[in-house]
């Protein structure tokens, strides 16, 4: 029997290490394609850096010696091997805009795209995981006809609307008319609102749809009628037996989500004026700023790949045999 046991354990714990060296090696073949096309696209974009950043009445000795000590005039395979070798050593290298080095600009930067991340993603899970959940209580069987269409129909819309048009919708209805609300800055808890709404309301429209979708299936399944065959009460069968088996599907979907609210700053930190890397990276982009341009796409891309490798690991954990397996 203890011999049965351990080979199980031991079969388990390969499966876990094959898991991991899967997702390990998958991890760095992406951060290499990331790092590469980060390289490559600025580069593309036509225009001199040197004399975006210098300006146009800088004299060309100066543009020709600044781009000579930046190694702008060597050649692309030999700009990108120093690029990957900076990077190796902990080198992001310097701003051409500011000077600054672009690990500070990033550092002052990040907290602030981090936090509407964040509080979108909270906001959207606290407010679709229970209006999801509630919603496939309601409506379970065919009930509540018009529930249920005005849910389908309000989140629809919701989900398909992009977000930089929610922001300017909510800053022209909040903002503008009823002037309740700051529309630009962060400068206390009443300017985090509008952004993280229009971060969050399109990802809480999917997750709410999601959650209700695999919640009505769940309470179809044996367990389910079996559980209330025993006169268990409702809120035990739905909180203890209904809702984690339901909650696989919006977890993936939740951690994509993530992914796509962390890309969505760009776009809603720049409606806002709001200080994080979203706002800085369009003006490096226009301003050909190099290195600030790699090393915010570089933070951008390690964020969603964690985000990414974190959801793969929680929905191991969850259900080993599908997941580890599979790979």
């Amino acid at each position: 029997m203890s011999t049965a046991v351990g080979g199980r354990v031991a079969a388990l714990d390969n499966a876990w290490l094959r898991f991991a060296v899967r997702r390990c090696g998958r991890l760095l073949v992406a951060v290499w394609v990331l790092l590469t096309a980060a390289f490559g696209m600025i580069h593309l974009i036509p225009g001199d850096p040197v004399r975006a950043a210098l300006g146009p009445s800088a004299p060309a000795e100066l543009v020709a010696a600044r781009r000579a000590a930046l190694g702008l005039d060597d050649p692309l395979w030999q700009q990108y091997l120093h690029y990957l070798g900076d990077l190796f050593t902990g080198k992001l290298g310097t701003s051409l805009g500011s000077g600054l080095p672009v690990a500070q600009v990033i550092g002052d930067r990040l907290p602030a795209t981090l936090e509407i991340a964040g509080y979108a993603f909270l906001f959207a899970v606290v407010v679709a995981v229970p209006l999801g959940t509630g919603m496939a209580v309601l409506t379970r069987g065919g009930r509540r006809r018009r529930g249920e269409l005005a849910f389908t129909s309000t989140t629809a819309v919701l989900a398909a609307i992009p977000e930089f048009l929610v922001a300017v919708g909510l800053v022209f209805v909040f903002g503008v008319t009823l002037g309740w609300l700051p529309v630009a800055g962060r400068s206390g808890p009443e300017s985090y609102v509008l952004p993280v709404l229009a971060l969050a309301a399109g990802p809480a429209a999917i997750l709410a749809r999601i959650t209700r979708v695999e919640m009505l299936a769940v309470l179809r399944a044996d367990y389910i009628r079996t559980a209330r065959a025993k006169r268990l009460p409702a809120s035990w069968v739905y909180l203890r037996h209904a809702l984690p088996n339901a909650l696989t599907a919006a977890l993936t979907l939740g951690g994509l989500l993530l992914s796509a609210m962390v890309a969505g700053t760009v776009l809603v930190e720049n409606v806002f004026a709001w200080p994080g890397l979203g706002s800085t990276i369009v003006q490096s982009i226009l301003t050909k700023d190099y290195p600030l341009v790699q090393g915010i796409v570089l933070v951008y891309g390690l964020g969603v790949l964690l985000v990414n490798l974190l959801v793969d690991v929680a929905l191991a954990l969850l259900d080993p045999r599908s997941t580890i397996r599979e790979g």
